[in-house]
């Protein structure tokens, strides 16, 4: 059977994404989407050409929609939903024929595939998965598709229709555009935004801060923390609840958890909080020292402005605790090895083995974010190479990496002198821009030829933004990081991947359950 014979160009355009911009945009485009979602066989076998305006494809060999429905019968198909997903097909289908017919036509043929649509729709109100189906159900999937091939040989013609669902699709591709931009901006907001329930939670703890005796605002251990031959950490986050699940879940992972020292460092507003949460809840048989950025007297009086001066409003951006991390070698002098966590990783298995890795003279350890892809994640991509210096000095295809879980060999920092190369680049983006945003694209330059190139089993990123993660390799790594906007302490957070955090949080904490904080 071969409907709408009589219109491929349309619906071959369709069904090429040339008029489907987004799923849903249209009735006839959730066709096309669920086309693809069931594995239907391809509805046009041939090239795709403009070129003659269309007219190639009158006399191609086309299968109709109606027609793969018919060759999926739900009778040999295997999965649970099916019979459910075919149905929902049907009612798509008819749907789209009920768009051919005139607004004031109350013939026969609309009479019916309303009522089959009243039909297979109460059906569906009922059942959701296949087993949930009455025996009528496999009548009323049969009348529907009576009705469906009555349609198709009652609407032969559909280029009045395929013009006027052009212009719809092009309004409906306008509003989309506009939510979609209205969208963005949410999103951006609600990243930008801190939680009602994390700012509670800070207010109090700097409270209590304040009202303790300055003599027993002291964090237990403190002998231990300067000891170069223990298993360094380094945390620059002013996110309180964050902090806490990177200790946890690193202690939690750890064999030799008393080898760990945590190096806190935050801004002097959070300081109090920070220090107060972690002297009720100390990390165990490990130690944790909490700095202020205030202590580095070496740092410039306007080091916190300078960021926000280059028009970047994201705080993920702008925060001048981002950019301590190129400060390492300084903060912490007697330390030759250190480990860098960002806020929003979880330690999910032992780190202790990267302190025994040879980096062959480099300065940090990294995993590469390009092993996918062929032309995605390249230095082109975060940097401008219409500079000369860096085109000069750089390779526009190296392949980039990530920061969030990094060892960082500090004596061979020093010994390369990369503060310098840091100071250089740092001062040529502040004249021009040569860059995207944030500290990544620098660190890029700043350490490039000095990388140690990791497994990357040891740090997967893109649970902030990647809906799309196979488990088992979330299972298998090491570090997850909540890379993007979607960040697991935000509501607009992947559901799915918010488990791996929140597991490492005692929701029975008086402070947390004060401030209406849960999973």
């Amino acid at each position: 059977m071969k409907v709408l014979e009589n219109c491929p160009v349309f619906f071959t355009k369709m069904r090429m994404g040339l008029y489907m911009k987004t799923r849903g945009t249209h009735l006839l485009t959730v066709i096309w989407a669920r086309v693809y979602q069931m594995n239907y066989l391809p509805i046009y076998q041939g090239e795709l050409s403009d070129d003659d305006g269309g007219k190639g494809f009158q006399n191609q060999n086309l299968t109709s929609f109606v027609g793969m429905l018919q060759k999926r019968s739900p009778t040999t198909r295997l999965m649970t939903d099916e019979k459910i997903r075919y149905m929902e097909d049907q009612v798509i289908a008819a749907r789209a024929y009920l768009h051919f017919a005139q607004p004031s036509s109350h013939s026969h043929l609309v009479r019916e595939l309303k009522l089959r649509i009243k039909e297979i729709e109460r059906v569906l109100s009922h059942a959701s998965k296949d087993s949930d189906l009455h025996r009528s159900a496999l009548q009323k999937m049969k009348a529907m598709e009576n009705t469906l091939y009555k349609a198709n040989k009652a609407y032969p013609d559909c280029s009045a229709t395929a013009s006027k669902l052009r212009a719809m699709t092009y309004s409906m591709e306008e509003q989309l555009r506009a939510q979609k931009k209205q969208a963005s901006y949410l999103i951006q907001l609600a990243t930008r935004t801190f939680p009602k329930a994390l700012h509670c939670l800070s207010m109090r703890l700097t409270t209590e801060y304040f009202a303790m005796l300055p003599e027993k605002r002291q964090l237990p251990n403190r002998l231990k923390v300067q000891k170069s031959y223990l298993y360094h950490y380094a945390i620059f986050s002013d996110n309180i609840l964050a902090c806490a699940v990177v200790v946890n879940s690193t202690i939690s992972s750890s064999v030799e958890p008393e080898k760990i020292v945590f190096h806190v460092v935050t801004d002097s507003l959070n300081f109090p909080a920070m220090m107060m949460w972690f002297m009720m809840n100390p990390p165990g048989a490990a130690v944790i020292d909490i700095h202020s950025m205030d202590e580095f007297e070496w740092l410039p009086p306007n080091y916190g402005s300078i960021f926000k001066k280059q028009g970047v409003l994201d705080p993920r951006y702008n925060s001048p605790l981002n950019h301590l991390r190129f400060h390492l070698p300084e903060i912490f002098p007697s330390v030759n090895k250190i480990l860098l966590l960002d806020h929003d990783v979880v330690v999910k298995k032992d780190l202790g083995r990267l302190w025994s890795v040879d980096m062959k003279g480099n300065v940090i350890g990294v995993v590469q974010t390009c092993r996918r892809e062929v032309s995605a994640h390249r230095l082109e991509l975060l940097v401008n190479f219409s500079d000369p210096a860096i085109a000069r000095g750089f390779n526009p295809k190296a392949c980039t990496w990530a920061f969030g879980m990094n060892i960082f060999d500090l004596h061979a920092w020093r010994k390369k002198g990369l503060m310098k190369v840091y100071q250089k680049w740092f001062q040529v983006g502040l004249g021009k821009r040569l860059w995207k945003a944030g500290s990544l694209p620098l660190g890029q330059l700043v350490f490039y030829n000095h990388t140690f190139i990791l497994d990357p089993k040891w740090h997967m990123v893109g649970l902030g933004q990647d809906s799309t993660l196979r488990k088992v390799d979330i299972e298998t790594a090491a570090v997850i990081h909540y890379s993007g906007q979607m960040k697991p302490w935000l509501e607009i957070g992947i559901l799915k991947y918010r488990g791996y955090w929140s597991k490492f949080l005692d929701y029975d904490i008086p402070h947390l359950q004060q401030c209406n904080v849960h999973p």
